[in-house]
């Protein structure tokens, strides 16, 4: 059997296991729509594994970074590539993955590459020739991966934006016509299908749309009605593992997960999520009443205590978290063709020696080298000493081998023909270099002593300034001022937590009272 025939297997295995799951007897199409790709997602990222680990294994960033590995990033977005090449991408997808995995833990690559190969084949092939656009594999994967649904909807915006942040309609167009492709693989493209005019009718008029909103109309509630399905699917993923200590009155199961919804017009009627998809109800409960959906439980208890100690903070009520803003122009490329790289050594201290100095290579810049760039700009003044003391060792280090070298020229030179011209070329030697090394000393010398000034007269500006603020008698009066108003502010403070200490006293004599009279009245 082939690679090819094998994948085609698994993918329609995968598909019918996802048809005993009984996705299609949910009555709503998002609901529907989005359990079908959260099966997809768990098949995918660990296929023939025997037990649910958490999807966000591979998130938003992790498929970015394997887009930048393998030179994706830097492709237009309508080329064509090959079977090969998104196979070598999935690929590095899960062996990423289990470098990050512990080795009980890792998946097995070949599997759900060739799984998630097929099937992104099978949704996107390109005239059924082997070929997928780079546009619909970032769509795709972006969507299906799992993270914050904010940053990747950032990343498409990236995508369909040009030059100035502003959004194209027509790139806008064609990343629907990409996302609603994934519904059809799961055959819900009755419920959610691509026209021709649908972009339109999302953003409507001739404005310029910025990243803030694009956001905010794809993530507000309810969002467009095409991709409805979107945001619930992430909410799926995040509601897997809450469990509800009550019972489903339809199905009378007790610690459900997912979803829990209670009906607004029956008394303390509640649904497991199995039952209100499919439209299960006992009792006089109908599916045409009003019920609300909860990804948490609270006791009744519970309720009533936060009800109360919401009623006595101090402090207004957090309204909805709103989505926060991001800067509308475009974040512009540093450009590195100006910046020259540091030398090894410095080239001012007057012995050069070109077999010393090594060659720099224009291509890589060295770690060393942008560390100390990234030092310099953090802290001048540490850099400055830093880079003193280390210009002085090299001085040292480079008089202590010229004198070397000269010895060894010394010796290694013809001899000469009386042993009196060589002392006296000897001696003559070694006085210019001492002459050269005292010299240098000098120079050091005064370099230490400027630095050491340098560091004297900081030290005497700070002290004045310390001084001129104590001579100062309005500056003082300011200070006692608002000294004097953090005191009352404190106190003030103090009161208001003892108020606030006492009333809760109050309240829980109260609780025990009604609870007392509860107890006698009962039958």
């Amino acid at each position: 059997m082939t690679e090819d025939s094998r994948n085609s297997e698994l993918r329609l295995q995968m598909m019918q296991e996802m048809r005993a799951q009984n996705f299609d007897m949910i009555r709503f199409a998002s609901y529907r729509t989005a359990c079908k790709l959260r099966f997809v997602q768990k098949k995918v990222n660990l296929f023939g594994a025997e037990y649910i680990f958490p999807v966000h294994v591979v998130d938003i960033w992790n498929v970015i970074e394997a887009f930048r590995e393998n030179g994706l990033n830097t492709l237009e977005p309508q080329t064509e590539v090959n079977v090969s090449r998104l196979e070598t991408l999935v690929s590095s997808l899960y062996n990423n993955l289990n470098k990050r995995l512990p080795v009980a833990q890792q998946v097995h690559v070949e599997s759900c590459s060739g799984l998630l190969l097929n099937w992104l084949l099978s949704a996107y092939s390109v005239e059924n020739i082997g070929k997928i656009r780079v546009f619909s594999i970032k769509v795709a994967l972006a969507t299906m991966c799992a993270g914050k649904l904010m940053d990747k909807l950032r990343y498409i915006f990236s995508q369909i934006s040009d030059g100035n942040g502003h959004m194209a309609v027509w790139r806008f167009a064609e990343y629907l016509q990409e996302v609603l492709a994934l519904p059809a693989t799961v055959y819900e493209s009755p419920s959610f299908n691509y026209t021709e005019g649908l972009a339109a009718t999302i953003f409507t008029g001739n404005g310029k749309v910025t990243v803030n909103d694009f956001m905010d109309t794809m993530m507000s509630d309810p969002g467009p009605h095409c991709l409805v399905w979107l945001p619930l699917l992430h909410r799926l993923a995040s509601v897997e593992t809450v469990v509800h200590p009550t019972a489903c009155d339809a199905c009378q199961r007790e610690g459900f997960s997912g979803f829990r919804y209670r009906c607004q017009k029956c008394h303390s009627y509640q649904l497991c999520q199995d039952c209100f998809w499919r439209g299960r109800v006992s009792g006089p409960h109908a599916n045409d009443h009003e019920v609300k959906e909860y990804t948490t439980y609270k006791s009744p208890s519970k309720q009533i205590g936060h009800s109360l100690r919401k009623s006595f903070r101090c402090v207004p009520e957090k309204g909805r978290t709103n989505i926060p803003r991001f800067p509308e122009e475009p974040e512009k490329t540093l450009n590195l063709s100006h910046i020259v790289p540091p030398s090894p050594l410095p080239s001012h201290n007057g012995f050069p020696d070109s077999s010393f100095i090594p060659q720099f290579d224009g291509g890589s810049m060295d770690s060393r080298s942008t560390g100390r760039s990234g030092m310099c700009s953090s802290s001048p003044g540490k850099y400055t000493s830093s880079l003193d003391s280390t210009r002085l060792d090299d001085e040292h280090r480079l008089i202590a081998r010229y004198a070397a070298r000269l010895a060894t020229e010394a010796r290694s030179a013809g001899r000469a023909p009386s042993e009196g011209s060589l002392s006296l070329d000897t001696s003559r030697a070694q006085r210019e270099l001492i002459s050269q090394l005292e010299a240098k000393n000098r120079e050091i010398m005064r370099e230490i002593a400027r630095l050491r000034r340098q560091q004297e007269l900081e030290a005497a500006g700070l002290s004045n300034a310390t001084g001129a603020t104590e001579d100062n008698p309005a500056l003082m009066a300011e200070l006692r001022a608002l000294r004097q108003r953090k005191d009352e502010l404190e106190s003030h403070l103090g009161a208001l937590q003892d108020s606030r200490r006492q009333l809760m006293v109050q309240l829980e004599g109260l609780m025990k009272l009604l609870k007392v009279r509860t107890r006698r009245y009962m039958p």
